[in-house]
């Protein structure tokens, strides 16, 4: 089976007030269609609030053959037996994250609207890069806004993922898809979707499928 042109990579909410009630909904989600992978992404958070969400859905995604991807922490990522790490521009390096994670892990930078960052961070071993905000965001504070045109070079020129974030909405991916992401990263989008996270997840996958 040949995978669609772009793939969802879901990301929590901020805050999980009920671990187990969002289990429930994640689990909706990830059965409603085809989802690459799940970033764990709780800020404010401590590491035992962090650590108790991954051992509850880590688990829910990884029997779905869905990557986890913690965020921000690559020595927690290890300890925990997550798939991989996300690093900001802040964060760890790409290169320590490899180290702590080691050669299987799977390591993806923020690369805001920089193709010169996003060289570094593939020269540096990562495995996607991801660009944005390309559209208003409240799940985060944003700088950056990059033309989508960003992804079209990118994956004219390079071989490595590059993934959209920022303000995505079953409304305006579309542009997203032909532009050329490889991963829609999504939050809101899905889990403040009317209709429900299950539903959002069927839409995106029809738009990705498609490209409209």
């Amino acid at each position: 089976m040949i995978p669609p042109r772009c793939q969802l990579y879901l990301i929590t909410p901020p805050v999980i007030d009920d671990l187990d009630v969002f289990a429930g909904r994640l689990e909706r989600a990830l059965d409603a269609g085809p989802v690459a992978a799940l970033q764990i992404r709780l800020k404010p958070a401590d590491e035992a609030t962090i650590t108790a969400a991954v051992q509850r859905l880590a688990p829910l995604a990884q029997r779905r053959d869905v990557a986890v991807i913690l965020n921000d922490r690559p020595d927690l990522a290890a300890a925990l037996g997550c798939d991989g790490v996300h690093v900001g521009q802040s964060d760890a390096s790409v290169a320590s994250a490899r180290r702590i994670m080691g050669k299987s892990a799977m390591i993806g930078a923020t690369c805001h609207d920089s193709r010169h960052l996003a060289m570094e961070a593939a020269e540096a071993g990562a495995d996607y890069v991801a660009f944005g905000a390309f559209f208003p965001t409240t799940t985060k504070t944003t700088e950056h806004r990059p033309d989508p045109e960003i992804l079209t070079i990118w994956q004219e020129v390079m071989e490595i993922p590059s993934v959209a974030i920022g303000g995505i909405t079953v409304e305006n991916a579309a542009t997203l898809v032909t532009a050329g992401a490889d991963f829609l990263a999504v939050s809101a989008g899905v889990w403040g979707y009317a209709e429900g996270e299950a539903a959002a997840v069927r839409r995106f996958a029809a738009i990705m499928a498609t490209g409209d």
